[in-house]
């Protein structure tokens, strides 16, 4: 079945609700990216706290199965659930005055909480299935991409912990474990900084979806996404050596592009190695 049409059936259930202002579809459905493993991603946004009835309603009406179920936590409640179809719902329930403050702490305030980004990217790119007027509000108070936020998130990013400084004690220890968690450590470091540098919100806390997300991005190394990949899927030796070279080339491209960020310390810092 098309993800999309089904989303928009389930929108049709949601919506008899009144305590519901919006519903947005979220995601690689919403972006076009969906394939055979995708499900359907629905963030709700409430006036008030929904209820376990306002919550569980929909998926009794389609007789779907629930494979999580969460009360609030992180400001959100969140579920799970299958249709009879077989089809996944992934739910994220918000008050609406939540989305609110989220966007104002990151368009406004620069926070650079991912989870708080993730929300925001959301927003940006989402599909209106319930609440046109309000979520095009929001889109455009996200259009705007602070620059305060591209130098914390480059400045933080940057700042790689002490495990790279043993990258070359990890490699000769043949500690593969461990060094190929510090390749993906940094490697999402750098990440982060290219989504800083790009204007670009963080679309998903573990950057699923990358090359898509790669596409996008305007200022990057040359061959970026081959190069990432073959680092974990090439001889250790050599992929230490071309994450250097990547990480070389990522501060090259921060001083041309931000000169205003004073990031010596960070340079020091990433070239020291025990």
């Amino acid at each position: 079945m098309n993800l999309k049409q089904k989303a928009i059936e389930m929108a049709a259930i949601y919506k008899t609700n009144p305590k519901i202002d919006a519903i947005l579809l979220a995601g690689s459905v919403a972006l076009g990216w969906e394939d055979e493993f995708s499900d359907i991603e629905l963030h709700i946004l409430w006036k008030e706290a929904p209820t376990d009835e306002d919550r569980k309603g929909p998926i009794n009406s389609v007789k779907g199965s629930i494979l999580n179920y969460y009360q609030y936590e992180d400001e959100e409640w969140s579920e799970s659930y299958v249709t009879r179809e077989g089809i996944k719902l992934e739910i994220s329930n918000f008050l609406t005055s939540t989305i609110e403050f989220v966007i104002e702490d990151v368009v406004v305030k620069s926070n650079v909480s991912f989870d708080k980004q993730c929300v925001v990217a959301s927003i940006q790119d989402g599909t209106v299935l319930l609440g046109k007027s309000l979520i095009d509000t929001f889109k455009r108070s996200v259009v705007y991409y602070p620059s305060e936020l591209a130098n914390k998130m480059i400045l933080e990013n940057l700042d790689f912990g002490g495990r790279w400084n043993n990258r070359q004690a990890l490699l000769e220890r043949e500690d593969w474990l461990m060094l190929y968690n510090v390749f993906c450590d940094v490697q999402k470091k750098l990440m982060g900084v290219l989504f800083g540098l790009n204007s670009l919100y963080v679309h998903h806390p573990a950057y699923k979806w990358l090359p898509h997300k790669i596409e996008q991005m305007h200022i990057k190394p040359d061959y970026f996404l081959s190069r990432m990949n073959r680092i974990l899927l090439g001889n250790p030796e050599e992929s230490l050596a071309s994450l250097e070279q990547l990480v070389d080339e990522v501060i090259k491209i921060v001083e041309l592009h931000n000169p205003q960020i004073n990031i010596e310390k960070q340079k020091q810092d990433i070239s020291y190695v025990k």
